[in-house]
């Protein structure tokens, strides 16, 4: 565990430093190889923690600069970019989506999510920008449906975590199914912000990846994050576990490798990065649009990414068979919390604090009323194949997962709350 420096007067100095305890009991436990922590609060660092490990097999401890695999936590970022164009006047939130993706034409809809790909009726509109900016396209992830739908999208897709597939045919293969929702009906997690990312590069006329290093991470300084991991940073990867229900042994995840860019740069969810590239891109938000003196995007713009668009109705419809939005919305690519004390089943944080977890369980947060941002990277992954949906919460060990709750509740105790 790395050294603690506390603020004046903001926490409470004993209970700050205990909030680590609960992770060194799962890492300990073995369901967790390790987790690196950082709480940054007005203005400093005022705790990071390493534990465990990033490599079982070779015994190489986790250290601030260990590179994670983000999963979602890439979405915020795409989010980001495709709102930088916005600002530049080159598309508006009702635009539909085939002005640039002409594979998404006179789409259809299956009249039963769950039901045969042949039961359908015609799209009552074209997707939106905004549709997909709020996962209500009606578009799907293979391990977000149940039925026929899911294991389509792993025949035309391929692995979510290893496509090798080309941006234009991989927005022909998605295109090519069918809906499973009316697009703007209901919250439905996607593939929504893999089309963002690629329709970044269709607008912007240059290649996706490089529109991101260009416009965000080297104004930033973020320079550890990238779609894959190089030759010469590989030993500081950490690697990717799957836990075994039964025995609770941790397991490597396969990745495709690559020792040049891929071909393949998911927006929703391929970036590789670490604690403090991540702490500068959520500092610019949480900041509305500025950081360090580099502004990426207008306040104003940054408001509407943080503000709940979900109905009320829509907010009642459970994800990953959950009551999520209990407390909480979801604006343009990020959730947002509206009622602290409904949410706090979930986690802890102050109302208007924003944020997008990972399928790996990395997790961030920005707490506007704090001034406050918490990381938090493990690589636990979840089964992300076909119905994985369907089995989620029946796992009989939740160590890894149980612990992210209890370390943020214990943060926000060590601040009075």
């Amino acid at each position: 565990m790395d050294g603690t420096s506390v603020a004046a007067t903001a926490f409470n100095a004993e209970a700050l430093a205990k909030a680590p305890e609960v992770l060194a009991g799962v890492v300990a436990g073995g369901d967790l190889s390790g987790a690196v922590t950082l709480i940054w609060r007005k203005g400093e660092v005022v705790q990071q923690t390493c534990q465990g490990k990033r490599d079982l097999a070779t015994g190489a401890p986790m250290q601030r600069d260990t590179l994670f695999r983000i999963a979602s936590m890439t979405k915020p970022i795409t989010s980001l970019a495709i709102l930088m164009l916005l600002e530049e006047g080159k598309l508006y939130l009702d635009d539909p989506i085939t002005r640039w993706a002409p594979e998404f034409k006179d789409m259809v809809v299956l009249n039963d999510p769950t039901g045969p790909l042949d039961n359908v009726s015609p799209a009552a509109r074209d997707i939106t920008i905004d549709d997909l900016l709020t996962h209500r396209a009606g578009l799907a992830y293979g391990f977000t449906s149940v039925g026929p739908i899911a294991h389509a999208h792993q025949k035309a897709l391929g692995d979510v975590l290893n496509s090798g597939m080309t941006p234009d045919a991989w927005m022909a293969a998605l295109g090519g199914l069918p809906l499973s929702f009316q697009p703007g009906e209901r919250f439905h997690y996607s593939h929504a912000t893999d089309v963002l990312g690629f329709l970044v590069g269709r607008i912007s006329g240059m290649d996706f990846r490089q529109f991101l290093f260009e416009r965000i991470f080297q104004p930033l300084g973020m320079v550890d994050t990238d779609f894959y991991i190089p030759p010469e940073k590989r030993d500081r990867a950490s690697v990717v576990y799957r836990q075994d229900d039964a025995t609770g042994v941790l397991s490597p995840v396969e990745f495709r490798g690559h020792d040049t860019p891929p071909v393949y740069c998911g927006g929703g969810g391929g970036l590789i990065s670490t604690a403090d590239d991540y702490l500068k891109f959520a500092r610019m938000l949480l900041n509305r649009g500025e950081v360090d003196g580099v502004r990426l995007l207008k306040a104003e713009t940054v408001d509407l990414m943080r503000t709940n668009r979900l109905t009320d109705a829509q907010r009642e419809i459970t994800f990953m068979g959950m009551p999520f939005w209990m407390g909480q919305g979801f604006g343009l690519g990020l959730s947002v919390i509206t009622d602290a004390e409904k949410q706090a089943w979930m986690g802890a944080g102050s109302e208007g604090s924003f944020g997008w977890p990972g399928a790996f369980g990395t997790w961030w947060q920005a707490d506007p009323v704090e001034d406050m941002v918490m990381i938090y990277l493990i690589q636990n992954s979840m089964e992300l194949g076909p119905e994985a949906i369907a089995n989620m919460g029946q796992t009989q060990r939740m160590g890894a997962r149980i612990a992210l709750p209890m370390w943020q509740k214990a943060v926000y105790a060590a601040l009075g709350k």
